[in-house]
């Protein structure tokens, strides 16, 4: 895990620090769920765990990826033109798109389609080329109480980078949110706390083999990681995905956790859903997301066993 994060080396300057580059899943303006008042929130590429629910399947591989909606395809065969490799081949009217075994994700065909059938996930940014981008919403942010989340896949497996961009943040007054799953390398956490203003923080489950199960990982290092923070006194808003069948018997177990620390400003529990079953369609992988949804009964159920502590309601 530790080799996937882009640390810069000893004695690397800030100006080389910030020609950096981490891939960018994408930059949402307007965001309003991920921290207080309007926010831009920048989504990083890549995540270590793989959690059944994962709604945002195009965040979990660290290589660049084009998804294909066959469904918005407008067959203008734009993309067969440009593609360098026959990676898009037009058969009787028809597009076809070979991605496994021709595409070298230039994002040439995603450039060119008219319909938005094709999406590039992973661009390549620095520090200066999303600064700009970022502050345009100052006045936003001023007025709602709001600023920049960075979020994933995982955003701090690029520690280096995340603490660089924060740190220009912060020089330019704006309120920063780091939102994460917690299964990083305690240096990348080190990395970043001195400018975040709050942590959104992952909690899946207690029971270590109820985690592996829903997300491949263990969550020994992600609790020791949230003790860690609540030492470091950072302000912290827990998030609770609520799954049936898979972590709901969780949570009195995460509630009594959750008791043990001082630093908890709010807690959310996240009710499930399948909404992005296409997404994996476009991606061409395999759907992991369950089938079943928490209705608003089994939600209020929940939030029963976290009375005397923080809840934010929906």
């Amino acid at each position: 895990m530790i080799g996937l994060t882009e640390i810069a080396p000893t004695g690397t300057t800030m100006e080389d620090k910030t020609t950096m580059k981490a891939k960018i899943l994408e930059i949402k303006r307007f965001a309003v769920h991920d921290g207080k008042g309007i926010r831009t929130t920048v989504f990083f590429k890549g995540c270590p765990l793989h959690c059944l629910w994962c709604h945002n399947p195009e965040s979990i591989s660290f290589t660049p990826e084009i998804a294909y909606y066959e469904q918005k395809c407008l067959h203008c065969m734009e993309c067969v033109s440009v593609c360098p490799t026959g990676a898009h081949q037009n058969s009787e009217g028809r597009h076809l798109y070979d991605r496994n075994a021709a595409c070298t994700h230039c994002a040439r065909c995603a450039k060119a389609c008219l319909g938005q059938a094709l999406i590039y996930y992973g661009k390549s940014m620095t520090v200066e080329e999303l600064l700009p981008v970022l502050l345009s919403d100052k006045d936003f942010y001023n007025t709602t109480g709001g600023g920049v989340t960075l979020s994933g896949g995982e955003c701090l497996m690029f520690p280096d980078f995340c603490a660089v961009l924060l740190q220009r943040l912060k020089e330019h007054g704006i309120h920063t949110a780091v939102d994460t799953c917690g299964f990083v390398p305690r240096e990348a956490l080190n990395a970043v706390i001195p400018y975040t203003d709050i942590f959104l923080y992952d909690v899946k489950a207690i029971r270590e083999e109820v985690h592996i199960a829903c997300t491949g990982q263990s969550n020994r290092l992600i609790l020791e990681n949230l003790r860690y923070l609540d030492s470091q006194k950072k302000n912290i808003e827990i998030r609770i995905p609520y799954v049936p069948g898979h972590n709901d018997t969780e949570m009195p177990a995460i509630a009594a956790f959750l008791a043990t620390l001082t630093q908890v400003s709010g807690i959310r529990i996240l009710p499930y859903h399948n909404f992005a079953s296409t997404k994996y369609t476009a991606l061409d992988i395999p759907c992991t997301m369950p089938k079943e949804r928490p209705d608003i009964l089994a939600i209020r159920e929940a939030e029963h066993f976290f009375q005397g502590l923080p809840l934010i309601q929906r």
